[in-house]
C-alpha cells in the first residue's frame, strides 16, 4: 500500500486539507448526535459517517475498492477523535458557529471538485462525474440525516447541493476543453465556496413547490 504521507509535499498538503475537511464534517456530525442524545459510541459513528460517507460512496461508484478511507488509517482516526472531542466539549464547539460554517463550505468545495475530477479522469461521462462530485460533497450529511430519521437538510432548505453542482459543472467544462489545470480547479472550488457563504449571509434557499392541500 502506498504511504500517502511521504509521496511529495504537494500530495501531503492535499492530504492535510482533506483531513481538515473531514475533521470539520465530523464535528458537525458529532453535534447532530448530541442533539439526538446519542451516547459516545453513537457520536463517534455519526461523526465518522458524516465525514467520510460521501467519499465511501464515491469510491464504490468509481470502482476504487476498498475505499481510500478504509485503506488509510488517518481517515478513520480523525473523525473518531472529533467525535470524542464533541462528546466532552460540545457546548464550546456549538458556540463557534461562524468559523465552522466557513470551514464546512471549504470542505464541501474541496471534496466536490476533487471527486468530480477523479470521476472524469477515470473515464466517466461529464453528467455522471458531476453527480459523483455532488455525492462526495453532500453524501455524508445525507447519510447523517437519514440515520437520525430526518429529511436531509440539503434537500429541503439550504443552497448546499446547488453550490456543489455548480462547481462540479465548471470542473466538467474545464475537462471538456482541456483546461482542467490547478487554476481552473481552484476557481471551481471558489465558486462553490462563494455560493455557499453568500447564500448563508443572504439566507438564500432553492425554490420550493407551492403548498398543496393534504391528500384525502
Amino acid at each position: 500500500m502506498r504511504n500517502v504521507w511521504f509521496v511529495s509535499p504537494h500530495l501531503a498538503s492535499l492530504e492535510a486539507l482533506d483531513l481538515l475537511g473531514i475533521f470539520v464534517f465530523a464535528l458537525s456530525g458529532g453535534l447532530a448526535g448530541v442533539r439526538a442524545h446519542l451516547d459516545i459510541f453513537g457520536l463517534v459513528v455519526m461523526a465518522t459517517i458524516t465525514s467520510i460517507g460521501g467519499g465511501l460512496i464515491r469510491d464504490v461508484l468509481l470502482g476504487d475498492t476498498p475505499p481510500a478511507a478504509l485503506r488509510h488509517w488517518p481517515y478513520l482516526a480523525v473523525p473518531a477523535i472529533a467525535g470524542v472531542i464533541v462528546f466532552y466539549r460540545h457546548p464550546q464547539i456549538a458556540k463557534v458557529r461562524r468559523p465552522m460554517l466557513v470551514l464546512d463550505a471549504a470542505g464541501l468545495a474541496l471534496f466536490t471538485v476533487a471527486a468530480t475530477r477523479q470521476a472524469l479522469v477515470s473515464g466517466l461521462n461529464p453528467a455522471g462525474s458531476c453527480m459523483v462530485g455532488v455525492i462526495a460533497g453532500i453524501g455524508g450529511g445525507v447519510l447523517r440525516d437519514v440515520l437520525l430519521r430526518e429529511i436531509p437538510v440539503v434537500l429541503r432548505s439550504e443552497i448546499y447541493a446547488v453550490a456543489a453542482a455548480a462547481g462540479a459543472v465548471i470542473v466538467a467544462i474545464g475537462y471538456s476543453i482541456d483546461r482542467l489545470n490547478p487554476f481552473w480547479m481552484t476557481g471551481s472550488a471558489l465558486v462553490i465556496f462563494g455560493l455557499r457563504i453568500v447564500s448563508l449571509r443572504r439566507r438564500w434557499t432553492a425554490p420550493r413547490a407551492s403548498d398543496t392541500p393534504p391528500v384525502q
